[in-house]
């Protein structure tokens, strides 16, 4: 008897059982209609007048495989660049927020040039940033190699995504509860060591999804800079597509920029998942 009740207590009781075969089945029925859905799509397409022209234009794999080698070399350039634009960008935001937070009177000029800076680097699209400092900064006759277009294109994407970066701390910042502060005013600590010791740790740990996102988009982004000089990845692309007269090198970097993105940007979900049951 005493086995009985131990084997029924460690197996699945019945509700459970009934969650698993309802999961099962809400998969499969979700597996199905994706399935379909693909299925019909590509069908239509395969069934338009123009649809071998649009293949060996764009899907033509001879040309994929013989360009792909060099799109990756050049990817490292994009992946270069976002090495060293991310953490400069990290580092400005949480500057960017923190004068936006400045409380003290005598601190007020900080807070506006804080107001400021988002206000004007979150309403300029980056692509205008780009051009104007990556053509207008070595217009100014600076030597090598000050006048880089790899220089000054990083600075244009670190001065706009800072912005955004310095919107999402501020959020997190804001998030954390004036109690806080307050109970921490009444221990006697400063207003530096509140930001520091209290507000900070909470507050960054808080946007890091958010930011993850930020940063996926500064990987897509950096292909803007094509437009003033890098060879990397999308200028590579076009380099092999007016070579060979073929559009499939920019599907190859498609590709490529995918095979990077929709991980972390998955990850970038599993983190805020993770946050939100934590906060429930």
């Amino acid at each position: 008897m005493w086995l009985v009740c131990r084997a029924g207590a460690s197996g699945p009781n019945r509700k459970q059982l009934r969650e698993q075969r309802l999961l099962q089945r809400s998969l499969a029925i979700a597996i199905s209609s994706t399935i379909g859905v693909v299925g019909l799509l590509v069908l239509l397409v395969r069934m338009a007048p123009g649809w071998p022209k649009v293949q060996a234009a764009f899907f033509n794999v001879d040309i994929l495989l013989s360009t792909f080698p060099n799109l990756l070399a050049a990817f490292l350039i994009d992946i270069a660049i976002f090495m060293w634009c991310a953490p400069i960008i990290a580092v400005l935001g949480l500057v960017i927020a923190l004068c936006r937070d400045a409380r003290s009177p005598a601190l007020y000029p900080l807070r506006l040039f804080g107001v400021a800076y988002s206000d004007v680097f979150r309403g300029v699209p980056v692509i205008l940033v780009i051009y104007l400092i990556g053509f207008g900064v070595p217009g100014l006759g600076l030597l090598r190699p000050w006048n880089s277009p790899y220089i000054w294109g990083s600075v244009a994407l670190v001065l706009s995504y800072s912005a955004f970066v310095a919107e999402v701390y501020r959020t997190g910042i804001e998030s954390i509860h004036e109690s806080q502060r307050s109970a921490a005013k009444s221990l006697g600590l400063s207003h530096a060591d509140i930001m520091r010791f209290v507000i900070l740790p909470q507050a960054i740990r808080r946007v890091i999804p958010a930011n993850m996102n930020n940063f996926v988009s500064l990987q897509k982004d950096v292909a803007l800079l094509s437009f003033i000089g890098p060879v990397e990845l999308l200028r590579q692309a076009g380099v092999e597509k007016s070579l060979l007269a073929n559009f499939t090198p920019y599907v190859g970097a498609s590709i490529i920029f995918l095979a990077v993105t929709v991980p972390a940007t998955r990850y970038a979900d599993r983190l805020i998942a993770r946050q939100n049951r934590e906060r429930s």
